[in-house]
């Protein structure tokens, strides 16, 4: 009898195919969920095991790259030497081959996809077998595609399966086997970027990408300008984690994993002028981050200073002229919706870290005013902001805001008066309007204190020290209002 192997992904129309192979003669073999879907339908079919004499390994890794099934496939039956060794080794040949791969592009698609998940769905065997019987098609018939199905079914009863037509589906074979290559090789390319250096010159470092979800930095679409560095990448990922906590129009510009201007408006021009005029020194050169389309008119100005990287959910064709016209900026469009499952990842010597991303708020109306005095709806709207922008801060981090822009930014001190002298040195602004957020609580009242002398009236802090009585009692004693939330942001 004619033996046909069967194993495909996708099932449609299968166990009919099967059937009427059973009805022309064939003895078939199948492997897995085919296999399961051919007897279920009550059509005599044999697992490949016993073709081969040998069972599945490796949770179906190895099953049929076996000298059974490949020198029944591969045997040219014009060369009887071909015959007379299948013949001493006890092997049948195989007349047909009906496979299609393991469903690798669908997979990929899935923006959660894992880097296993992809490996786990790369087909070695259904390809060798196709290519095998492609190889062979003068005398093996090999089927990629179920819309072949009823024309092989005819060509069978009407004894017309030609050279010629075993050929077109030869062709189909390595078209398919060709494009199921190419999306792994894109797939990985895409998700292993070797860059040409790391943090410094001397450091070798490569992009691994675990989703290429539109609404991460893995899955921006690059507009324009060259590879991105370990450094923009890091930059660039704070700027987009904070951009993203903002409802209203807002711009986040990044230098050194550190906010260094923050600012929201009516339009995303002007909440971009803000974040521009709160550091207009330390934003040359830096990352900025927008939740609005870019405009010709945004365009103009970031076209007007240096910037590494800007990202937005999309840029006008009339913005893009405009920035285009630097050959080294890189231009990333990535959604701006959140997920609240995301993690983040940190090495550590022997292991790595695994924690959610500090994407949490507290409402305001679970935040307590503890001081004699509470702040004003102008001094609310700033403490609101602060509070926001505090979180991407690396510890300890004290920010001072208005209502509309960070004012001025410490971070990453050894103690929190630290970072407090030096976000208010750096303040473009000090008045009544002007207040400030800090990530941790305020283990004495020397921070509360410093802020007091230089003119700050509002204070917004997680609260929960031992001695918060005693910062409460600072406030108090110069008439500042004190916000507590309960919540820390620690950054390290």
């Amino acid at each position: 009898m004619k033996k046909a192997i069967l194993s495909v992904s996708n099932k449609t129309g299968i166990a009919t195919f099967a059937k009427k192979l059973v009805a022309e003669g064939f003895e078939l073999y199948s492997t897995g969920g085919t296999y399961r879907a051919i007897e279920e339908a009550g059509v005599p079919v044999a697992s490949v095991s016993e073709l081969t004499q040998f069972d599945e390994i490796m949770d179906g890794r190895v099953k049929t790259l076996h000298p059974a099934v490949h020198g029944g496939i591969l045997a040219d039956r014009d060369k009887p030497e071909h015959l007379e060794q299948l013949a001493a080794q006890n092997i049948d040949l195989i007349d047909m081959v009906v496979v299609n791969l393991y469903p690798f592009q669908e997979t990929i698609k899935n923006p959660n996809v894992t880097e296993m998940d992809a490996i786990e769905n790369i087909d070695i065997g259904g390809p060798t077998m196709l290519r095998a019987a492609a190889k062979n098609f003068k005398h093996v018939v090999t089927i990629v595609n179920p819309d072949d199905y009823d024309e092989v079914i005819s060509r069978l009863q009407a004894d017309t399966l030609y050279e010629a037509y075993r050929k077109s589906l030869m062709i189909k074979v390595f078209k398919h086997t060709f494009e199921y290559d190419q999306a792994i090789t894109n797939y990985f390319s895409n998700n292993e970027e070797v860059l040409r250096y790391g943090e410094n010159p001397q450091q070798a470092a490569t992009f691994v990408r675990t989703s290429t979800a539109p609404n991460t930095l893995a899955g921006a679409i690059q507009h324009h300008g060259k590879q991105l560095s370990y450094n923009n990448i890091k930059d660039a990922d704070a700027a987009l984690t904070l951009v993203k906590q903002f409802e209203s129009p807002a711009a986040v510009a990044v230098k050194h994993m550190n906010p260094c201007g923050v600012g929201i408006g009516e339009t995303i021009h002007e909440a971009y002028l803000n974040a521009y005029e709160a550091d207009s020194q330390s934003i040359f050169g830096g990352i900025v981050a927008l939740n609005r389309p870019v405009t010709k008119e945004l365009a103009e100005s970031l076209h007007s200073i240096f910037l590494e990287v800007v990202i937005a959910p999309s840029f006008d064709e009339a913005a893009l002229a405009v920035l285009q016209q630097k050959k080294n900026i890189r231009l990333l469009e990535v959604e701006m919706t959140s997920d609240p499952s995301e993690q983040e990842f940190v090495s550590v010597s022997g292991g790595y870290l695994v924690q959610d991303k500090d994407t949490f708020d507290v409402p305001k109306s679970e935040m307590k005013v503890v001081t004699d005095v509470a702040p004003t709806d102008e001094q609310w709207e700033a403490l609101l902001l602060g509070w926001k922008v505090v979180k991407a801060v690396k510890s300890n981090a004290i920010v001072l805001a208005n209502r509309k822009q960070t004012v001025g930014v410490g971070a990453g001190q050894m103690n929190r008066v630290g970072s407090a002298e030096i976000a208010i040195e750096r303040a473009i602004e000090m008045n009544d309007n002007v207040v400030l957020a800090s990530d941790g609580f305020f283990p004495m009242d020397d921070t509360v204190e410093t802020a007091a002398k230089a003119g700050v009236k509002a204070i917004i802090q997680p609260g929960g020290s031992i001695k918060d009585q005693d910062s409460i009692d600072m406030a108090n004693k110069y008439g500042i209002a004190m916000v507590t939330t309960g919540m820390r942001h620690f950054k390290h």
